[in-house]
């Protein structure tokens, strides 16, 4: 083999820590931005917050306008294709305290004296049920929002009732046993034969006393509030609610008896409504299988689901539209809300130390230390307003072209694509869809995610396009239109779609519909 040498000449990009940053931030919801603020307070001592918004640094809005050149285009789209799989995926919505430590201490280059500015291109069952007597009790019910502000659990709701009964040490401690072994929904999911396996384990007779217990146990557990509980499945879930409806006066007896019989049925039966399938099953009449039909729709499939301490994370707006009238025309003043802003600053009288300071010898590293973190607390603050800048820009791009919608609503959604709004900012598209993900806007008509005003585009016989959010509008106003006795088939829709000058397919239609939440027309015929 010979041997040479040989020059040759290539072209690579790799992704600065600020830049990873200012990406890693854009992408990030208002709670996570918050988050990631806190965590850089904790981290660095040179960052504060103030009372008043922070100077710009030699950033804004007057650079964040500025064109985008070719070569910064062609550079954004190599970093985004080169280095996006590498990067993005560790720099989440699921990053945690513990990931931005970890980031630090890797020790990214933040070297400089922080004047250099960035370029712009960067880169349907029953409702809520009750909780005593039985679901559909109105008397002496506990409050749910008395519930969840008490923030009481269903196991520690179920442990309260078992304390009044009178049981031994064994079944007592078996009963708590199931209590905690309830799923989200009030249901035992685990058959009692598994749960006293692991309890017992190869000991038969030991085996066979646990599941003696459990079975006692589970009966015990039937009885409590809220009825349903403890159930194995749906169809054990509504029987035992039926059979606390047998002795009450308000409810007919024939009727409940038919509806127990229904649950005796495979469930998908109920599902579909399959009466003439289910009359004969339950040797019921039409009018009786309608009536219980129409009773087990009011009963809770789901008996724990109101004592579920859900996480109610309320959606606070990133930008607000506001419209103003001048001169009899409409205006939409778009505005970021100062709400959401972060306001930081570097901490002066450090900084200023810092700067004073003539490090030599053994303080070299530590002076190399400081400097390093004051320079990641101003990249830090122009990475934030750089975020917000994009944000601002984005929506008013974005408000500029459905102003139908904040005139008219929904029906006036005009059809949009990332890319209209990457070319006319002179930004990736890729920059646009992290712009629009988990920030939201607040409009005349509510809160929105900036997604939601891009939608792709139904032909017409004008030769137009209809927003498929329009499309979506009008048929949700067809279905809340039509008669409960003979709903709409997706054809139907399909064909006043079609006289409305847009064509949609009917497989289009039920994609739609099936987006909505809306079921089937045989589902939504009333019995």
């Amino acid at each position: 083999m010979k041997q040479g040498l040989s020059l040759r000449t290539s072209q690579h990009l790799a992704l600065t820590p600020q830049l990873q940053q200012s990406i890693r931030l854009l992408q990030l919801s208002t709670l996570e931005l918050s988050s990631e603020v806190n965590q850089m307070l904790d981290d660095n001592p040179f960052l504060e917050r103030t009372a008043e918004e922070a100077e710009r640094e030699s950033f804004g809005l007057a650079q964040a306008d500025t064109a985008v050149s070719t070569d910064q285009r062609e550079q954004e789209n190599a970093s985004y294709s080169g280095a996006e799989e590498s990067y993005f995926s560790r720099a989440t919505a699921e990053n945690t305290s513990e990931d931005n430590a970890s980031a630090a201490d890797d020790g990214p280059s933040w070297e400089g004296d922080g004047t250099a500015s960035f370029s712009p291109d960067d880169g349907e069952w029953g409702g809520e049920a009750t909780a005593r007597g039985n679901n559909l009790s109105s008397d002496d019910d506990m409050d749910a929002t008395e519930l969840a502000r008490n923030a009481e659990s269903l196991q520690s709701y179920l442990h309260r009732q078992a304390l009044g009964l009178r049981l031994s040490p064994e079944d007592r401690a078996a009963l708590r046993f199931l209590i905690e072994s309830l799923n989200d929904d009030g249901y035992l999911e685990d058959d009692l034969h598994d749960l006293a396996q692991g309890l017992a384990g190869e000991d038969a007779e030991q085996l066979e006393q646990i599941v003696h217990h459990f079975t006692v146990a589970l009966h015990l557990l039937q009885t409590l509030e809220p009825v349903g509980v403890g159930a194995r499945g749906l169809a054990e879930c509504l029987a035992l609610q039926l059979k606390a409806l047998q002795n009450r006066p308000e409810f007919d007896a024939d009727i409940v008896q038919v509806g127990l019989r229904i649950c005796a049925q495979p469930m998908d039966m109920l599902a579909r409504r399959d009466i003439k399938r289910l009359m004969p099953l339950c040797q019921a009449s039409d009018a009786q299988m309608r009536a219980a039909i129409g009773l087990l729709g009011r009963l809770e499939p789901k008996p724990g689901r109101r004592f579920v301490d859900v996480e109610r994370n309320v959606v606070v707006p990133d930008v607000l539209v506001k419209p103003i009238t001048q001169g009899g025309q409409t205006r939409f003043q778009v505005r970021l809300n100062p709400d959401v802003m972060p306001r930081l600053r570097v901490h002066d009288i450090y900084a200023n130390a810092l700067k004073g300071h003539k490090a030599g010898g053994s303080d070299a590293s530590n002076f190399s230390a400081l400097q390093q973190r004051l320079q990641e607390a101003r990249w830090f603050i122009k990475n934030i307003q750089q975020r917000f800048d994009t944000i601002l820009r984005v929506s008013s791009a974005i408000v500029a072209r459905q102003k139908g919608f904040l005139t008219h609503g929904e029906l006036a959604m005009r059809p949009l694509v990332l890319r209209e709004i990457a070319d006319e900012l002179g930004l990736h598209e890729s920059t646009i869809s992290r712009v629009t993900t988990a920030k939201y806007m607040a409009t005349p008509f509510g809160t929105f995610e900036l997604k939601y005003f891009f939608g792709s585009g139904l032909g017409t016989e004008s030769g137009g396009n209809a927003s498929s959010t329009a499309v979506r509008a009008l048929i949700k106003q067809f279905v809340a239109a039509e008669s409960p006795k003979k709903p709409l088939s997706d054809n139907q829709l399909a064909e006043m779609l079609k006289e409305q000058g847009i064509e949609c397919a009917r497989r289009t239609v039920a994609k739609y519909r099936e987006g909505l939440r809306i079921a089937p027309a045989s589902l939504r015929k009333s019995l």
